[in-house]
C-alpha cells in the first residue's frame, strides 16, 4: 500500500512525552489514534488474560498488531492528519527488544501498512521519565525500547525526526511546524 502523508507517527520509549504530547495536539484538533498497548494491558488484566509482556509476549505482540491494523482502518475515516501514537512497525521494534523473532506477517505489515515517511521520535529523557499503571519499564529498557525502535523505522525506510527535549508547547510547536514542511 502507499504511504499515507497524512497519518504521523510519534514513537520511542516509554515515559518518553509521546502521549502528554499527542494529547496536546488533540487539544488543537489534530485527530489522533491512541497506544495499543496501555489498552491492550488494561484489558488483559481486567479479564484475568495472559497476553501481557510480563506472560505472553508473543501474544501481546499480536495483539499489538491487531490494534495497529485497526488504527490505520480507522483513521482512514478522519479527514485532515492523523496522529499515531505508535504504528505497525512498533510490534516489530518490541519483538526485536524482546530478543523474539519477527514473524513473517508482522514484517509484511509494516510493509504494507505505510505512514509519512518522516516519523517523530521521542528520545529517552530522564527528566520527565515514570512508569504508571500498565508500563513498569526502568529507565534502561525505555532507553532500549527507543534504540530498537529506530532501528526498526530506519530499516523500513522512514525517516526519523528525533524530538526536543523541551517543554510539550514547545513540542507541540515543533510537530505542528515539521507536520506542514512535510507535507509540502
Amino acid at each position: 500500500m502507499a504511504e499515507r502523508p497524512d497519518f504521523h507517527i510519534i514513537t520511542g520509549g516509554p515515559g518518553s512525552g509521546k502521549t502528554t504530547l499527542i494529547d496536546a495536539l488533540a487539544a488543537w484538533g489534530f485527530h489522533h489514534m491512541p497506544e495499543a498497548g496501555r489498552a491492550i494491558i488494561r484489558d488483559q488484566v481486567a479479564i484475568g488474560g495472559t497476553a501481557l509482556p510480563w506472560a505472553d509476549r508473543g501474544a501481546f505482540a499480536e495483539l499489538m498488531l491487531g490494534w495497529e491494523l485497526r488504527s490505520w482502518h480507522e483513521a482512514h475515516n478522519r479527514k485532515g492528519p492523523v496522529i499515531f501514537d505508535r504504528g505497525v512497525p512498533d510490534v516489530s521494534g518490541y519483538l526485536h527488544l524482546c530478543g523474539l523473532p519477527v514473524p513473517a506477517h508482522v514484517a509484511r505489515a509494516a510493509d504494507l501498512f505505510r505512514y509519512q515517511r518522516r516519523v517523530f521520535i521521542a528520545p529517552p529523557w530522564r527528566k520527565i521519565f515514570g512508569q504508571n499503571a500498565e508500563w513498569k519499564q526502568d529507565f534502561l529498557e525505555a532507553q532500549a525500547t527507543y534504540e530498537a525502535m529506530v532501528t526498526v523505522y530506519a530499516d523500513l525506510g522512514y525517516e526519523l525526526v528525533s524530538l526536543p527535549l523541551v517543554p510539550v508547547a514547545e513540542r507541540v510547536r515543533f510537530v505542528r511546524a515539521r507536520m506542514w514542511r512535510i507535507n509540502d
